[in-house]
């Protein structure tokens, strides 16, 4: 697939994962996307074509061309707060959260909203799935077990966790039958319905570069697959280099079954890369972290 054809699928899955089900196109847009040619019909006076519409789903594979949509277009995903500045902005996104009835009617989240914690002038942005039992106590993001690592992976980077930004795809935690500390991952629906919220967390911190920890966070930015098919590379969320990597849970069943090594390389692999993007020294020792020998 092209890089414009893969920009356009995680646009439209994007706005799928928003409730969007019809994109606008500009007159002959459609003949250009899907490859036909028609002959230029002679007239004096042509009348203009109507605007069409097509349903969101995957860039098909015939040839295709992007076309910038109009500046009213842009803005149409993201939330509308109040305030002057980004702290107050993001402090009213918080509370708008709270009571978020396309998230709280579904009856298959829990009531305790967990938002995001860390730098509103962030350079670099942490996305994982959802709050887990620690989470939910503490009413903050990556807290557990998973957590700390987490924050060992931000440290090894020669950065501190309060210089980040880190939120979740879905701000509740699932809900399960006899819950107690057990969790699960959000469905697509449950991602969809908190969606808005971290796209326009992004769209005001306006980072460098995101990490997406796990398969479920990169889907629900609009870049599905599989970890291992997505790592070591840069994808695109919202125009922002997205870094796919393991999430911080893998590494910890990893380092049970005896092959933690390999994980935490190539988590490590993944951000040197980060780095690199960042414009952040590294040392030939922060290079050789979790080699084999």
């Amino acid at each position: 697939m092209s890089a414009a054809s893969q920009l356009l699928k995680q646009h439209l899955q994007q706005r799928q994962m928003l409730g969007k089900t019809h994109v606008a196109l500009r007159p002959g847009t459609m003949d250009r996307l899907t490859g036909v040619v028609r002959e230029p019909a002679v007239r004096a006076a042509p009348a203009p074509e109507p605007s069409r519409s097509f349903a969101a789903a995957p860039a098909p594979a015939a040839r295709i061309l992007i076309e910038t949509p109009p500046p009213e277009t842009k803005k149409t995903e993201l939330l509308e707060v109040a305030g002057a500045t980004i702290e107050e902005k993001l402090a009213a996104l918080r509370v708008m959260a709270e009571t978020w009835e396309p998230a709280l009617s579904m009856g298959s989240l829990r009531k305790t909203m967990v938002f995001a914690v860390g730098n509103p002038q962030a350079s670099l942005m942490f996305v994982g799935e959802a709050p887990g039992a620690e989470e939910e106590k503490l009413i903050e993001p990556f807290v557990g077990p998973a957590g700390q690592k987490l924050t060992a992976i931000i440290k090894a980077m020669g950065l501190d966790r309060p210089k980040v930004y880190i939120s979740n795809i879905c701000k509740f935690r699932p809900a399960m039958d006899n819950q107690g500390s057990g969790n699960r991952k959000p469905t697509a629906e449950e991602m969809r319905a908190c969606l808005p919220f971290v796209l326009k967390e992004i769209d005001l911190i306006k980072p460098q570069v995101i990490v997406a920890l796990g398969a479920t966070a990169a889907e629900g930015l609009g870049i599905p697959g599989t970890v291992g098919g997505l790592r070591g590379k840069f994808h695109s969320t919202s125009g922002i280099p997205t870094m796919v990597t393991y999430h911080p849970s893998y590494l910890l069943r990893e380092e049970q079954t005896g092959d933690g090594i390999r994980a935490k390389r190539a988590v490590w692999e993944d951000m040197l890369k980060v780095m690199e993007k960042l414009g952040l020294p590294i040392s030939a020792k922060q290079r050789r972290y979790f080699q084999t020998k």
